[in-house]
């Protein structure tokens, strides 16, 4: 791989990153004004909604900041964003539920294991399908 496209690759794994980081800071500060502020009494419910903050700031993020791709439409990249991260999460629950429930493995290093394959999988069909 030339030199050029390498730097370009890295800086975009570090801008992920640091996306990453942004939407899990909003999604968490989100579910706790709602726990402590709007004293929601429910954790599920509460988190569902921070949830919701942190997926359209990792959208943004990712469409303005990571992958710079603004010449498509923004209703098609947010419908398969949508499609892609739901697919994710269910891989993720699937792994979890596979390494834990069935095989009777450490829950902690389960979640790592699915949290990895998020991760890579995430940047990769983000960089290829959702804002090529």
């Amino acid at each position: 791989m030339p030199a050029r496209h390498s730097a370009a690759l890295g800086g975009q794994l570090l801008r992920y990153l640091i996306n990453g980081l942004v939407a899990t800071v909003v999604h968490y500060g989100v579910l706790r004004f709602n726990l402590e502020v709007l004293h929601m009494p429910l954790a599920g419910v509460a988190n569902a909604i921070a949830a919701v903050f942190g997926i359209v700031v990792s959208f943004i993020g990712s469409r303005y900041f990571v992958f710079r791709a603004t010449d498509r439409s923004v209703v098609k990249q947010g419908a398969v964003f949508l499609v892609v991260y739901g697919l994710i999460a269910v891989l993720h629950g699937l792994i979890l539920y596979v390494w834990t429930d069935r095989m009777g493995l450490n829950y902690s290093l389960g979640f790592l294991l699915a949290t990895g394959m998020q991760m890579t999988c995430s940047f990769l069909l983000n960089k290829f399908m959702v804002f090529r």
